[in-house]
């Protein structure tokens, strides 16, 4: 029993120290410059994030599995809606896998901003996330000015807005 006991909580202090690590490989820091990004759309347009200097970019990586990821869809939609026109562009990439690509075009049809799927990134510093969702911010000089968690920040509108709003190359003052 004491075995045993030991046993889990040596598994338990391994689990924390993996999940306060920062992303393994494919980790981008904030203040970096972002890595490649080009990926094949749902809908078979391309995206390039270095093609997008001069808007801000919000990628974010998710999967149909993922509760956390689901429930911060709806932000990143409405907030998406509001503010594409001002400098702001985003793209959704689903960490799903590849027979799974029904479930993921059936999930996007509510939302409004592009998504791809990850096999689908012919080009991806980002590399395989370690943790969903996962959203990163990207200035229009192509430099990481955020990562977002559920544990660390949380997608809501208000969040978007606070990181987004200094921002966006045009100045708009987000309401």
């Amino acid at each position: 029993m004491r075995r045993a006991l030991s046993f889990l909580s040596a598994t338990a202090g391994v689990i924390a120290l993996v999940l306060s690590l920062p992303f393994a490989l494919g980790a981008t820091d904030v203040g970096q410059p972002a890595p490649a990004l080009t990926a094949t759309e749902l809908n078979g347009k391309g995206f390039d994030l270095g093609a997008l200097r001069g808007q801000v970019v919000v990628i974010n990586f998710w999967a149909t599995w993922c509760s956390p990821c689901r429930e911060e869809m709806p932000a990143l939609d409405a907030f998406y809606r509001q503010h594409h026109g001002q400098g702001l562009d985003m793209i959704g990439i689903s960490a799903d896998r590849p027979r799974d690509r029904g479930n993921v075009v059936k999930v996007m049809q509510a939302f409004a901003y592009p998504a791809a799927m990850l096999g689908d990134a012919s080009a991806n510093g980002f590399g395989k996330p370690d943790v969903l969702p996962v959203t990163y911010i990207v200035d229009p000089t192509g430099v990481v000015r955020a990562v977002m968690t559920p544990d660390k920040v949380a997608i809501t509108r208000e969040s978007l807005k606070q990181v987004v709003t200094p921002l966006l190359p045009t100045n708009h003052s987000i309401p």
